[in-house]
């Protein structure tokens, strides 16, 4: 019988572990950053960690107290989209596939009860608001936050609704779609149809504008609106390592700004609001690359993301009164790490270029090419690995919700894509939405 008891107790705490461990009344409202890895799961941060750190050592989103596990099914699918995803978050409803800041081409309610993202309101209700993205500046990741379309592709549409969305800070690549078909940018022509050149009426209407790594850290103190483009498309190159070598390639374009670079930027012009603050932040390269089956692109990219929820720490030491939210929606292409004794091969080892069962394999520069090491162990060994790829495509995975700072202890248990609107929405406003 006590047995039993015992149990019970344990499947009862189990059972607890859902989204509300806090009342109501102890929800504390601040600053969000949500920074979004697009593409990653435990997987990837357990090989960036044996990369990085080593086996035994931690990465700084290991730092991150509290945990979630996700859940990542839209309406109609098990797997999602990232744009699907990203509405998910940004409304705090379940989708279909192909929705961008709507319910397919239906016009969206958020959980609030209100026609707009959590962003949007958050800016109606008098926030200082930004979005910064190593991808390009219609990828759904921080785009959805301040735009809706009823399709993904309509790239001009969705560029102009997100430049013109009053957001303090925007930073990304993309600026084929801000400017005019024949016009020249800083790094290519325009492809908009409509004459337009948003970039200038981005000046008009007070931004600093910065195209480069430098021009982005020499900024004034005092700015209180920037808006940097950095690529064509996007700041990385998110080919296959053989596509890489072929066409004279780095994983990250030159003078491009790191992520975290650009997130310290973003955090420091929005405190020149003195007022609350919502960030969204995405990595757009990790899920890029690994739907290449780019090992050492993949691993490169989370590490700068791993750089950025450093540079957010920092800031939480500063301001306290801020929630670091960290997250994907899904895991890219099903990485995963095969080791291999320390004294079992040579350094000119190469990984063949499939598993038995015909999974590809990468090592550091690609298919048949040298082993993966690791950083010390604690007994001082340097392990050879190399990376599994399961797929090329978006998969359920196993994705991890970690978070820091206020209200944090809310991220527990189970948590569904449409928890996160939920958890940002309770520290922006301080209400808990059923």
């Amino acid at each position: 019988m006590r047995k039993h008891v015992i149990l019970l107790i344990i499947f009862s705490f189990f059972l607890s572990g859902c989204l509300k461990p806090v009342e109501e009344n102890e929800v504390r409202k601040g600053n969000v950053i949500f920074l979004h890895p697009d593409g990653t799961g435990l997987a990837g941060w357990n090989a960036l960690r044996i990369l990085d750190k080593g086996p035994d050592g931690n990465l700084n989103w290991d730092s991150l107290p509290n945990i979630g596990l996700y859940r990542s099914h839209t309406k109609n699918t098990l797997t999602t989209s990232s744009n699907a995803g990203a509405t998910m978050h940004a409304y705090g409803k379940k989708v279909v596939y192909d929705s961008y800041g709507m319910d397919g081409e239906e016009e969206l309610t958020a959980l609030s009860g209100k026609k707009m993202s959590i962003m949007m309101e958050a800016k109606s209700a008098g926030m200082a608001i930004g979005i910064v993205n190593s991808g390009s500046i219609i990828e759904p990741g921080t785009g959805v936050f301040v735009a809706s379309d009823t399709k993904r592709k309509h790239s001009e549409a969705i560029t102009e609704k997100i430049m013109k969305s009053g957001a303090e800070v925007i930073m990304s690549g993309g600026e084929e779609w801000m400017l005019p078909e024949g016009t020249q940018g800083k790094f290519g022509e325009g492809r908009r149809t409509d004459g337009k050149n948003l970039i200038n009426y981005m000046i008009e209407h007070g931004y600093t504008v910065v195209y480069n790594r430098d021009e982005l850290l020499s900024i004034p103190d005092s700015t209180t609106k920037l808006f940097g483009v950095f690529a064509r498309v996007h700041t990385f190159n998110d080919q296959s390592e053989e596509e890489q070598r072929e066409l004279g390639l780095e994983n990250y374009n030159p003078d491009t700004p790191s992520l975290s670079e650009m997130t310290k930027a973003a955090i420091d012009v929005l405190n020149n609001s003195k007022k609350q603050f919502f960030l969204v932040v995405e990595e757009e390269a990790t899920d890029n690359f690994a739907n290449h089956n780019n090992a050492n692109g993949f691993l490169t990219a989370l590490k700068r993301a791993d750089d950025a929820i450093g540079t957010v720490q920092e800031y939480l030491k500063e301001d306290p009164n801020t929630l670091l939210l960290v997250a994907s929606d899904s895991e890219a292409s099903g990485p995963e790490v095969l080791g291999y004794k320390y004294d079992s091969v040579d350094s000119n080892y190469t990984t063949p270029a499939n598993e038995p069962g015909g999974a590809a394999v990468d090592g550091v520069s690609g298919t048949g090419t040298k082993l993966f090491y690791s950083q010390p162990d604690q007994f001082g060994n340097r392990l050879p690995f190399h990376i599994i790829w399961s797929s090329y495509y978006d998969l359920y995975g196993s994705v991890v919700v970690r978070a820091d700072g206020i209200n944090s202890e809310m991220v527990k248990g189970k948590v569904d894509n449409t928890d996160i609107y939920r958890i940002m929405y309770a520290t922006l406003f301080g209400k808990i939405l059923n």
